[in-house]
């Protein structure tokens, strides 16, 4: 996928372009910024950074990668959370947008980065997330590339969602209403096989021939997709950015009436066309997938349709605050 979350040490990933948050005098003093100039060599980092001298607020400078296994590493200087009333926003808006470009400038095809300003910085979590997460979505719809965000845990971000409360509340009442009681579910289970097979008893010998069954069978996913597609009136392009997918995956797509989907790619798909509970369920169906209560990411996704929320950066932010795969 063009954009994901993972918790991992950004000194340790492997990426065209690693941007790491520094201060205006490009001194390496702590940090996630320190941890990578340790691996890439220390000192070759910060005599690269020496040379270069300054780098305002809201920018970015670029120097070797050196040791690691990168192109290029990217400085970004994001501002100081004072309040919100300094104009802080719109200075750490133009510091991803400083780091980005110089990663295009560089022919980066994968790019690894943190939330910047969220740490000693003071930057609330849930603002440096949005800025971040705004400042990717524009660079993709103009780059071919793959960004990550890479969060040192999760705990950050889940204190920092403010709609984290209220979907795990969402979660507990379903996920577990559907485990409370399993003999009640049992007993259900059991009225229904044995309604099923007096039915099939009933009706055996007057059902229809495999024939007249198979050429009875619904739209497939795809020829379904391009028809919500055109209903829609949105472009190809549209659809798979919005859906955070490769141009190549949606070719695949389109070109292949028979092609079989990953449960995720539905659902990416679904957000995409900004599709209702119900025509969302279809066009699972049409794939031979549903969503299920016992599964807390399908619990997570329901949520963000019922509630109309149809962006799937923010549905992934809370899909990995809760542990479970993105989309």
């Amino acid at each position: 996928m063009p954009f994901s979350i993972e918790r991992n040490d950004l000194a340790s990933v492997s990426a065209d372009v690693i941007i790491v948050a520094a201060n205006e005098d490009l001194q390496i003093t702590g940090g996630v910024g320190k941890a990578v100039a340790q691996v890439a060599g220390f000192e070759k980092v910060q005599e690269a950074c020496n040379a270069i001298g300054h780098c305002p607020t809201g920018s970015a400078v670029v120097t070797p990668a050196f040791n690691l296994p990168a192109q290029a590493i990217i400085h970004a200087v994001g501002p100081i959370w004072q309040g919100g009333t300094h104009n802080e926003v719109a200075s750490l808006r133009s510091a991803y947008d400083a780091a980005l470009s110089l990663a295009a400038e560089n022919n980066a095809s994968s790019i690894a980065l943190p939330l910047l300003s969220a740490g000693v910085y003071g930057f609330p979590v849930d603002i440096s997330l949005s800025v971040a997460q705004n400042a990717i979505h524009d660079f993709l719809d103009s780059h071919d590339s793959e960004i990550r965000l890479v969060l040192f845990d999760r705990s950050a971000l889940q204190a920092g969602l403010l709609t984290y409360d209220r979907i795990k509340e969402y979660i507990d009442d379903v996920y577990v209403g559907e485990h409370s009681d399993t003999r009640q579910r049992t007993r259900k289970a059991d009225d229904e096989v044995t309604y099923v097979a007096a039915l099939a008893a009933e009706t055996f010998g007057q059902s229809p021939c495999l024939s007249e069954l198979l050429s009875s069978l619904d739209a497939s996913f795809s020829t379904t997709l391009l028809s919500l597609i055109d209903a829609k009136g949105m472009t190809d392009a549209q659809v798979y950015k919005r859906a955070n997918m490769s141009r190549q995956l949606f070719s695949k797509i389109r070109s292949d009436a028979l092609y079989k989907p990953t449960k995720k790619t539905v659902l990416a798909l679904a957000i995409a066309l900004e599709l209702d509970l119900d025509a969302t369920e279809d066009l699972l169906r049409r794939a031979g997938f549903a969503l299920s209560h016992s599964n807390k990411a399908d619990i997570i996704v329901e949520y963000f349709i019922m509630n109309n929320q149809f962006d799937i950066f923010e549905i992934n932010a809370t899909l990995y605050a809760f542990d479970q795969p993105l989309l």
